[in-house]
């Protein structure tokens, strides 16, 4: 299955922001950036988790620190309620 990707430029026009706002997504490990042919690209399926550290940042002024922060304790979040649901299911087999 080839995977599709969106310019970095192109994103960043769209949301009216900086480029290096991207690569610095990139650098904290927020977000995947594929280079290829010394274009920057965004996969698609990065795209709602880059516009919702967008909207942390710009709605909320939280800075990328913070962003890391929050995105870790999500996942831990998640994983966790995958947990609960599994352990729910193993339950209703001794019921």
């Amino acid at each position: 299955m080839e995977q599709e990707y969106i310019l970095i430029t192109d994103f960043c026009t769209s949301h009216n922001i900086e480029t290096h706002f991207v690569m610095e997504l990139y650098e904290y490990g927020l977000v995947d950036v594929v280079v290829k042919e010394d274009t920057h690209y965004l996969p698609i399926q990065q795209l709602p988790k880059a516009e919702k550290i967008l909207r942390l940042h710009s709605d909320l002024d939280i800075n990328l620190e913070g962003i890391a922060v929050i995105t870790r304790l999500l996942k831990r979040m998640e994983k966790m309620q995958n947990e609960i649901t599994q352990l729910k299911n193993k339950l209703d087999l001794y019921k």
